[in-house]
């Protein structure tokens, strides 16, 4: 494609006044006003001309990128023929999973009708970004003519889970419960699992003396535990419509899929089992139960595969599925939203069912922006009708979360930023304390 550029169409326009004086002073002459617009036409077809050549454009992407990370991107140019211009623009749309500075458009220096750049790509969605097209256009010569090309392209760029938190921060806060005891899995007195009958010290529950064996030895004895390994946690992420709402530039559910494999991850390090479950207005994903390390992989293959929708949550069907497949009791790791009291009184009822076979944990993400509101100092009529709304809106919330800790369930309600390590302290607290 041909085409003039800013320079030619302003530079013809700049003839139109002296066409006009010259139409005015000599009528007899008037098509002499016309020798400027043509002379620029005339220089532009020379233009267009002299910078045809054949260019080509490639873009080359990391094998993966994390969701809320920024890669970097390599745009490359190749222009043949001599006299190649000192620099091309190109443009690239790789659509909603990506966002790109300037609309994707760049300038890239050119030394013998070769050049590279680099080009930052923030991912704000999980998924596959596609570079089907770039557009790449040059000036020629006397810069009054764009040559632009459009170049297919296969490039893709994977957009899989934030795991930064579990390389950044896994190994430190296991290598910190570790020392609390929770890898040898003898801490003597607490636990459930029977370990051995030793002598008794002082220091020592004296609720675990084992009156019979006493009695039989002649010499005080007590049960000695260890913490219970191969326990069942189940990770259910709420995938409705309130999950795929931003917070600070990332959608809700990103959120709780990057807490819920820094906690599966320190989860499969300590001994216990695992499993996903995703869902909104029903079941979207049902994995399996799986232990050990190796199938760490394979949950976060899952987790990548859980979408993005704009349906209403079904807690009653989710959650009674959920139970239905569980045949022993598990902990249940529920990441959610709610914002009207409808939907949080299904939630509610729901979670009133499972917790009296199950142990609950509901995870929800504080919201920063209405507390920020309310608190707000208002300096218009406006401003006291938003406080004033965020204040409901924050009262009913918290009367939510009440009723679920008066059922028993265990609820935790935390930056977006900190959601991980959070739930990592959550859930080795309810291992400690035999809960599971």
């Amino acid at each position: 494609m041909i085409y003039p550029t800013r320079t030619a169409v302003l530079a013809a326009a700049a003839g139109a006044p002296v066409a006009l004086l010259v139409a005015v002073a000599m009528p007899g002459r008037w098509f002499v006003g016309l020798a400027w617009p043509i002379a620029i036409l005339v220089m532009t077809a020379v233009d267009a001309l002299a910078g045809r050549r054949a260019g080509t454009a490639k873009i080359s992407v990391p094998p993966s990128a994390s969701v809320g990370a920024t890669v970097e991107a390599v745009v490359s140019v190749a222009l043949d023929g001599a006299r190649a211009p000192g620099s091309a623009e190109v443009a690239l749309a790789p659509g909603p999973l990506v966002t790109l500075e300037n609309d994707g458009r760049m300038w890239i220096a050119l030394r013998g009708g070769r050049g590279a750049a680099v080009l930052p790509l923030a991912t704000v969605r999980r998924g596959t970004a596609r570079f089907e097209q770039i557009w790449l256009r040059w000036r020629g010569p006397f810069g009054l003519a764009w040559q632009q090309r459009v170049i297919p392209t296969t490039a893709t760029l994977p957009i899989l889970p934030d795991i930064r938190p579990l390389h950044d921060r896994g190994a430190q806060m296991f290598q910190r419960h570790a020392l609390q005891g929770l890898i040898a899995q003898i801490e003597r007195g607490d636990g459930a699992d029977f370990e051995a009958l030793v002598e008794f010290r002082a220091g020592m529950d004296r609720r675990a003396i084992d009156w019979k064996q006493s009695a039989r030895q002649t010499k005080l004895h007590a049960k000695e535990y260890r913490t219970e390994r191969n326990n069942q946690i189940v990770f259910a992420v709420d995938a409705g419509r309130q999950m795929c709402e931003p917070v600070a530039g990332l959608p809700r559910i990103d959120r709780a899929v990057s807490a819920m494999l820094l906690t599966a991850w320190i989860a499969l390090k300590l001994g216990d089992r695992v499993a996903l479950h995703a869902f909104d207005s029903r079941p979207r994903i049902a994995s399996g139960v799986v232990s050990g390390m190796p199938a760490f992989a394979n949950l976060q293959r899952l987790a990548a595969a859980i979408d993005y929708t704009a349906e209403e949550t079904n807690y009653t069907f989710a959650l009674t599925t959920l139970a239905a497949r569980l045949t022993r009791r598990s902990m249940i790791v529920l990441f959610t939203e709610f914002t009207d009291l409808t939907s949080a009184d299904f939630m509610v009822r729901a979670a009133a069912r499972i917790v009296s076979t199950h142990l609950l944990l509901v995870v929800v993400l504080r919201e920063e922006e209405l507390e920020r509101i309310a608190d707000a100092a208002p300096a218009t009529a406006d401003d006291v009708t938003r406080a004033v709304t965020a204040a409901a809106l924050l009262r009913d919330r918290k009367l939510v979360l009440t009723r679920l800790q008066h059922l028993g369930v265990h609820v935790i309600e935390a930056e977006h930023d900190r959601v991980g390590e959070r739930l990592v302290a959550g859930y080795v607290d309810l291992k400690r304390r035999n809960l599971l």
